[in-house]
This record gives C-alpha cells, sequence and structure tokens, in this order.
C-alpha cells in the first residue's frame, strides 16, 4: 500500500482516522512522492521478486489522485520494466479529481478503483466535506456515473458510523437505488490507542451486530432472486467459516504485515498504525524481506493482544482470537458485548445456508 501524495487530501471528512494519525507523527505529511523515492522503491521490491510470484500494488492517501495521472503514468512504466511477477493495481479515491484522463488510464492498465461515497446524500455531506466546507455528494456521484460509463472497475467504499449502522434499510436501498454491485463497508474509528480523542461517530459493537443481521435478511431475499450483491463482510465471513480463508486482515486474530509505504518511503506495518514508534524500515534502504525480518516487524506481529472476559467463554474463540486488535471498540468487544459474537450467533448460520444454496445452483 503506497501513499503518493501522503496524507494530503481536498476533503476534510469529520472521521477521517488516517488525518489523526498523521497530526500525531512528528512530520504530518512527505508531500508527493519523488520519482527517486519510487525507483528506489521499485527497485528494492523487485529484487525480492520471482517470475512466478503475484503482487499488488495499492495506492491510498490522502488522496492519491492530488500526485496527477502522470506520476502514476511513470510509476506503472518503471514496474513494467522489470518484467516479472503478475501485477495487479488498486486505487482509492475520494472522486472529486477524477475525469476522463484517469478513466483511460484504469481501463489501460487494468485497475480496481475504491470509490468513496456514504449512503445516501445527508449522512455524505454531513461527513465528506470539501476544503471549502460544502458537502461532496453529487461529486462523488458523478464520479460513479464516469465510471459506469467507461466501464472502470470499481467497489464503493462507504463509511458504517454509528449514525448509519441505526439506519440498516437507509444502506440497502443505497445499495439498490444506486445498483451497487460491489460495496465494502468501513468501521468507523476513533483516533486510535495514541489519541485521547474520540467521535459520536465511532462504529460501537451493538450498532455494528444490530446493521449486519438486518442487512443480511435483505441480502439473502436479493440472493433467493437470483441477484448476488458483494457485501465484503458477508465475503469475508463466508470465506473464512465456509472455506476455511480468510479474505480480511485479522478476522483471525492474526496481524499480517500490509508494507504501508509513505511518500518518503518510510514502511509501516499497518495503516491503522502509521505512527513514527511503529516505523518498522524504510524500502528506499532495504527490501520487503529484509523489513520482514526485522526485530521490530516480528514484535509487531507476534505480539499478543490480552484477551477480554467476554472472550474466556465464546463459542468462536478459536476462530477468532479477539479478531483484529485496532477494531476491538467498534465490531468486537466494548463495555461487556461483543458485536461480532452477536452477529455470529444470530446471523452464521443463514449466512452460510444461503452460501451453499447459492453453490448447489452454481454447480
Amino acid at each position: 500500500m503506497i501513499k503518493p501524495a501522503s496524507s494530503l487530501c481536498n476533503m476534510r471528512c469529520r472521521y477521517c482516522f488516517y488525518s489523526s494519525i498523521s497530526s500525531a507523527r512528528e512530520i504530518p505529511s512527505y508531500g508527493i512522492m519523488q520519482n527517486e523515492t519510487a525507483e528506489k522503491i521499485i527497485d528494492n521490491i523487485f529484487r525480492d521478486i520471482n517470475a512466478t510470484d503475484q503482487i499488488t500494488f495499492g495506492f491510498q492517501g490522502g488522496e492519491p489522485s492530488l500526485a496527477g495521472v502522470e506520476w502514476f503514468r511513470s510509476f506503472v512504466q518503471k514496474v513494467l520494466l522489470h518484467k516479472k511477477a503478475k501485477i495487479s493495481w488498486t486505487f482509492q479515491t475520494n472522486g472529486l479529481l477524477m475525469d476522463q484522463k484517469w478513466c483511460d488510464f484504469f481501463l489501460e492498465n487494468k485497475f480496481l478503483v475504491g470509490l468513496s461515497i456514504d449512503a445516501g446524500k445527508r449522512l455524505h455531506d454531513r461527513n465528506r466535506i470539501s476544503a471549502a466546507d460544502d458537502g461532496t455528494f453529487e461529486a462523488c456521484l458523478q464520479t460513479k456515473e464516469l465510471f459506469d460509463k467507461n466501464r472502470v472497475e470499481y467497489n464503493v467504499l462507504c463509511v458504517l458510523t454509528n449514525e448509519l449502522a441505526k439506519e440498516p434499510d437507509r444502506a440497502w436501498r443505497f445499495i439498490k437505488n444506486e445498483n451497487i454491485r460491489f460495496i465494502q463497508f468501513i468501521p468507523c474509528l476513533d483516533a486510535g490507542d495514541l489519541s485521547q480523542h474520540s467521535s459520536p461517530n465511532t462504529l460501537r459493537p451493538p450498532f455494528f451486530a444490530q446493521f449486519y443481521s438486518r442487512l443480511l435478511r435483505q441480502w439473502i431475499k436479493e440472493l433467493e432472486n437470483g441477484n448476488y450483491i458483494s457485501i465484503k463482510f458477508f465475503d469475508d465471513v463466508a470465506n473464512y467459516f465456509y472455506k476455511g480463508i480468510p479474505t480480511s486482515c485479522g478476522i483471525d486474530g492474526q496481524c499480517q504485515n500490509q508494507y504501508v509505504i509513505e511518500a518518503d518511503g518510510s514502511v509501516y506495518p499497518c495503516d491503522f498504525y502509521a505512527f513514527d514508534q511503529f516505523k518498522i524500515g524504510s524500502l528506499c534502504e532495504s527490501t520487503p524481506k529484509e523489513i520482514f525480518e526485522s526485530k521490530k516487524t516480528q514484535q509487531f506481529l507476534l505480539s499478543k493482544q490480552q484477551l477480554p472476559e467476554i472472550c474466556n467463554s465464546c463459542a468462536f474463540l478459536k476462530s477468532c482470537r479477539s479478531g483484529c486488535k485496532r477494531m476491538h471498540n467498534v465490531m468486537y468487544t466494548f463495555a461487556g458485548s461483543c458485536g461480532y459474537k452477536t452477529f455470529l450467533e444470530k446471523s452464521l448460520k443463514p449466512l452460510l445456508q444461503a452460501v451453499q444454496a447459492l453453490q448447489k445452483k452454481l454447480s
């Protein structure tokens, strides 16, 4: 995951966790990644890559499009010069700068784009505001229409706040009205363990469980009518409990090294932990393998989280192991409750039954 424009952004979202993280660093933003830095990063990455490997370059921010489309053309060209490994590309954007040349670039290089839109104009414009303090819902919908027109492959990313979690029917209407085929609801986090800041937007476990349990009933009805809509959380739970494949980081309680690369080449083990004290190296100086094998990386990956009391008697403990440590207060344990446990107790069986029925239809 590369941040070519560091924490720079043309929006001022009220719940932006990366703004909180970057503001706590000695250097909040490293600006636009220099070409020399990009070359060093790419060269060091490919020192560890074989022809049979697969590698995904994902671009996030801040807002990565602030680096400009020509920056990305140059980066892709530098990568393709190495002529080994299967390369995939992803790009997460707020959509404000998207135009035809961006669409042409995404199509030419087969990018999967994540487009951030919250469920409905009222909630979106309350939290996702421009630098001029204006709502951005209409502009984001125009970008979605542009992507649809150009057949750009994209997923919608929607922040799941406490407020939205209380209105699952609103979220479902949004999905249906906008004909969304792929959507990920991203739990709204507070500023992190290293900050005292908390927000009314921060998702809490009871509302997490309420939201997904209600949404699942709508999703199953749609599936029974022959219309599959990818809701990432349902996909992840089904993949894990039906196929035994963890497709989301932390779902099995184990951290994975994410290689979050800031614009100066600094590497962090996770987007949620891009604080100075968690820096694990620099891809300008080391290869991914060297960084992975470092003492600091291993300490982060192998550190055990203390399980809350509620976990000790949980039937899902062996599968969950208390989940992602950064998600504790939003989908796992908070004030003696666990939203994930509540969801699994009520909804895992009907979810898996729906998946099994779909598999039979397809076989």
